[in-house]
């Protein structure tokens, strides 16, 4: 039985939400069945999942990234289980550690499930506001063969992109076209996601402008996604007739998402970078035995 409770902070980015747990030696053992209930919007603190803050080298995934990175990001998905990586949550857990005085501005690097991702913590405005946040994400993997998503009795071709993390992209002339995205849209053929997929619907609004809606696995339709940003902005460059890789110029496109906007640039190296917002909005403390029932589900 605890005596005391354990911290929290709750934080966005383009409103994709967190619970921020600081665990800096490892020693929180959360069960699926604990993180769902913290991410329950009714019975818990509210969450599209649960960032868990831990030094690498306390960490046994994070260990052999440690000279690398100090900190790990042990990120699991509001159901409970766990994901390689979550882009909103690395600039989130970013600004968490600004927060708290364990980095500053400038450059660092955190470790995730995905590898080592770099990120740069932009200076402050004139009024202290905290600057926006980037996140270099890695390089795109386009898997060859095709996909097909579905909605219903609607069906459209995907583009198969993985940051990391798998992504089903489909380009639509209406989102309303994706329905309420409360279940997840079938995709096939199965063998191309053998652990699910993230799913992305997309329309343009301008010359490298696109918006987008998103089913996250493990977490339904989610006001935002890092990692889904980046594929689409791949996706729509391929569309496009745009690779980095072959003309040497960078190319970034402007994504709304329902809960905001993200700017994502593919550089000629073919690395991805994500540069957005990052918001603390609360903190406090769990009552000892609420979580004591949680930790013990």
């Amino acid at each position: 039985m605890s005596t005391t409770g354990i911290a929290f902070l709750k934080g966005h980015g383009t409103e994709n939400d967190f619970v921020i747990l600081p665990d800096p030696d490892g020693r929180l053992e959360l069960s699926p069945a604990a993180v769902a209930r913290l991410c329950d919007r009714r019975a818990g603190i509210g969450g599209d999942g649960v960032l868990r803050v831990v030094r690498s080298v306390a960490h046994p995934e994070a260990r052999p990234m440690a000279d690398d990175a100090e900190w790990f990001m042990d990120y699991r998905n509001s159901d409970g289980s766990v994901a390689e990586m979550c882009g909103n949550g690395v600039r989130v857990f970013a600004r968490y550690l600004q927060r708290a005085g364990l980095v500053g501005e400038g450059d660092l690097a955190v470790a995730t499930r995905a590898g080592v991702r770099r990120v740069h913590i932009a200076k402050s405005d004139a009024e202290g506001e905290f600057g926006d946040v980037t996140v270099g994400m890695g390089a795109a993997r386009l898997p060859a063969g095709e996909v097909t998503v579905a909605v219903g009795d609607l069906r459209w071709p995907a583009r198969n992109v993985n940051m990391g993390n798998p992504h089903a992209i489909s380009f639509v002339g209406d989102l309303a076209e994706a329905g309420d995205l409360l279940t997840a849209p079938a995709v096939s053929p199965a063998a191309a996601y053998p652990d699910g997929a993230n799913v992305e619907f997309v329309v343009d609004r301008g010359p490298r402008h696109v918006a987008m809606r998103v089913h996250e696995r493990g977490s339904g339709e989610t006001r935002s996604c890092g990692t889904g940003a980046c594929a689409v902005m791949v996706a729509a460059a391929r569309r496009d007739g745009a690779d980095p890789a072959v003309t040497g110029l960078a190319v970034t496109y402007t994504v709304d998402l329902p809960g905001g906007r993200l700017l994502i640039t593919e550089n000629p190296d073919g690395t991805v970078d994500m540069t957005g917002p990052a918001v603390i909005v609360a903190e406090g403390t769990l009552d000892p035995a609420w979580l004591d029932s949680a930790l013990s589900a």
